[in-house]
């Protein structure tokens, strides 16, 4: 079956997670995604590896459906061979440091030189223009810079990170929205354009919500633990058998919602309540209203719990460690956890598309070896047959 990107191909030059995410929903998507690494591998392949002889797992997630080729950019063949390739390339992307591709002669302006229509994607901490522009990042910096981290914790600790990747894979879906963009204005303009994400953007983007109480003059907004700001009850709640991820997070939005749960819990007098059937009502009782949820839900599993209240529409969730959500039959179903067979890993179960098209179903495979395509790319884009990329390596080119 066609693929919404056919025809579409992705030179990636990028590390780590911003732009390898980015790269692999393109991927996903039915790109041709060219992944070009140095002849020793881009750094999150070895050197986040439990052994060194052993792509990371790190990287298998982050790199599926990609080719992958070795060309070492600071030679000047190797300059040539990408140059060659820039030429047929729809996309050109990046999340090298700061000044790294303009170091390099590859800066959008360079690019655009060679082929008008090429797209050209970079991912950074703090974008190109700006007094933080020269600055390295990485996720744990972005959290910081965004406001994110301010607001995550408990009133009388300190602040958290976030273990999710607003910075990292939130910067690289932004950047495949810009991308995608470009693409359709391309069909018009008949010329690409430069797609710049700053990784502190996107936490600010991903966090705007989160900030409101700053427009009612809350400065600076206190951290809440778990508890929503604007619900109540809603928080986690512990379960049996009572061990470190035995809990689930109810959330009751509305009247409705609180009135179904306390059917539930079997208490419904205290649906029809008059201190609790507004909002504002049970925010003040949010103490007495936290205990009474959890002295039921102690007497339950967790997903007794979920499967009671779910079923009552009440928005609820099991707290599911790694293990679970890995084997989740929910997710299997879906295809959101799949099965591939990795060369050296072997069997490994990854999370897979999160987006489903009708049209553009996603087969995901395993993320490539080091140099596993340069034969087919090199000799299908520049017509080198097997000599020439002997002597290619041989010269630490590839």
């Amino acid at each position: 079956m066609a693929k919404a990107l056919d025809g579409i191909r992705v030179l990636d030059l990028s590390q780590y997670e911003a732009g390898p995410s980015c790269a692999e929903t393109l991927a996903w998507l039915g790109a041709e995604v060219i992944k070009i690494e140095p002849p020793s591998g881009e750094p999150s392949r070895r050197a986040l590896s439990e052994r060194p002889d052993m792509d990371s797992v790190f990287f298998c997630l982050l790199n599926a459906n990609k080719k992958a080729v070795t060309l070492n950019l600071k030679s000047e063949r190797g300059k040539q061979m990408f140059t060659e390739m820039v030429k047929t390339a729809d996309v050109v992307l990046e999340n090298l440091g700061p000044g790294s591709m303009e170091r390099l002669g590859f800066g959008y302006e360079d690019l655009a030189k060679i082929n008008p229509r090429v797209i050209s994607a970079s991912v950074k901490g703090f974008g190109s223009t700006g007094p933080y522009a020269s600055y390295n990042s990485f996720e744990m910096i972005a959290q910081a810079m965004g406001g994110v981290m301010a607001l995550t914790g408990t009133a009388d600790g300190p602040p958290l990170r976030i273990e999710a990747g607003l910075g990292d894979t939130g910067s690289g879906l932004h950047a495949a929205i810009g991308i995608l963009a470009a693409i359709v204005q391309r069909n018009v303009t008949g010329v690409g354009q430069r797609i710049e994400v700053a990784q502190m953007d996107v936490v600010v983007n991903l966090t705007r919500i989160h900030f409101r109480d700053h427009y009612l003059g809350i400065n600076p907004i206190p951290r809440k633990g778990n508890r929503s700001p604007a619900a109540c009850p809603s928080n986690t709640y512990r379960c049996r058998p009572f061990g470190p991820n035995d809990y689930v997070f109810i959330h009751t939005a509305n009247t409705d919602m609180w009135k179904a749960l306390t059917r539930v819990i079997g208490q419904p007098e205290l649906g029809e309540d008059p201190r609790y059937t507004e909002r504002q009502g049970r925010m003040a009782a949010v103490e007495e209203l936290d205990a009474l949820v959890e002295a039921w839900t102690q007497k339950r599993t967790k997903h007794e719990v979920m499967e009671l209240l779910g079923a009552a529409g009440v928005p609820c969730g099991a707290v599911l460690d790694s293990d679970e959500v890995m084997s989740n039959e929910h997710l299997r179903q879906r295809g959101m956890i799949v099965e591939v067979d990795h060369p050296t890993r072997g069997r490994m179960a990854i999370p897979g598309n999160a987006i489903r098209m009708s049209a553009s179903p996603t087969e995901v495979t395993s993320a490539p070896l080091l140099g596993e395509h340069n034969a087919e790319v090199y000799g299908k884009l520049l017509g080198y047959g097997e000599s020439d990329l002997a002597t290619l390596k041989r010269d630490g080119v590839i």
